[in-house]
């Protein structure tokens, strides 16, 4: 049975049907937090409780901590984009875990961003160490994914694109809200991962909304075991999953891709950022971002998150 973990400046908490229950722990960083399972169990009873919109609530997935995202990972995403997805990698990129912040904080637009960018993901966040060489097995998957996180990818496109500069555009402060929920989740219920829905609205408006179903390329289980060939994980690590179709950036036509092959390199990217800055759906300050990630029946449910993005002061 899922357990939804909530994290405030003061410790860890429970959400229960009568609301928050405080967690008993000294646990600091999410880690330890996983490491002291019976404390968890204890407060889903319930016996003491808060409501849980009174909390202020914070990531709860601490940093420092591997943040690792998954790249070109949805049907839907890469078709959108003009590619194939039976030839798309199996690939990753690094973020700075001083990315991460709180699920209704703000998103800080750098005063030399202007292509702002927004990807609803699903976070794995790792419940113990893998060493590199780990084999996971099938059915093993909640061995070491202790569950779940809603997450949203935001990207710096004019700083990504020109040089496939992946790590810093995704790397500034605030461009990983993650929460509002920690959902720990068993064996059976991360089987239906498939089933989760991720949406997200701008301003009210649904942007992204597709189920992992049939659009996920790469699966966890798969892009674990790839991952862990080369890499080692520990408890509380965070790996982004990708998102569906629906992002801000728009792709020109293929006939027009195939004309601007033939010019120079600065005149190309001269002309898709002017084609880009004409594009109304990149995030601009005062914009609001939902982010939602559940099953359709409700039996999962990750939470709502609700940022709201700020210019640099």
């Amino acid at each position: 049975m899922s357990i939804s973990v909530l994290h405030t400046a003061g410790g860890w908490w429970v959400l229960t049907p009568t609301g928050a229950s405080l967690v008993d722990t000294a646990a600091v960083t999410t880690a330890q937090l996983l490491a002291d399972r019976p404390a968890i169990t204890a407060a889903a009873a319930g016996i003491d409780t808060v409501p849980a919109a009174g909390l202020g609530l914070v990531s709860p997935v601490t940093a420092p901590c591997r943040l690792i995202a998954q790249m070109t990972n949805s049907v839907s995403h890469v078709q959108d984009t003009g590619g194939n997805p039976a030839k798309a990698p199996l690939a990753f990129f690094r973020k700075t875990s001083s990315s991460i912040s709180g699920p209704f904080d703000d998103v800080i637009r750098p005063e030399h961003v202007r292509l702002l960018d927004y990807e609803v993901e699903i976070g794995l966040v790792i419940g113990k160490e893998i060493p590199v060489g780990t084999q996971i097995g099938e059915g093993e998957l909640a061995d070491y994914v202790a569950g779940l996180v809603v997450t949203n990818d935001v990207s710096a496109r004019d700083v990504q694109l020109p040089h496939n500069q992946y790590y810093e555009a995704k790397s500034y402060p605030t461009f990983t809200p993650v929460g509002p929920a920690l959902v720990l989740l068993d064996a059976d219920e991360l089987q239906r991962f498939g089933d989760l829905r991720v949406k997200l609205w701008v301003n009210g408006e649904l942007r992204q909304n597709m189920t992992m179903a049939g659009d996920m390329i790469y699966q966890p289980l798969e892009a674990l075991r790839h991952l862990t060939r080369f890499q080692r994980l520990d408890a509380g690590d965070l790996i982004l999953t990708g998102t569906p179709v629906g992002t801000a950036i728009s792709v020109p036509p293929k006939p027009v891709q195939a004309a601007v092959k033939l010019l120079p390199e600065e005149t190309k990217w001269k002309l898709f950022f002017e084609s880009q800055s004409r594009n109304p759906n990149y995030l601009k300050h005062g914009d609001v971002i939902e982010a939602t990630v559940a099953t359709d029946d409700g039996t999962i449910d990750l939470g709502r998150q609700r940022t709201t993005v700020r210019a640099a002061e």
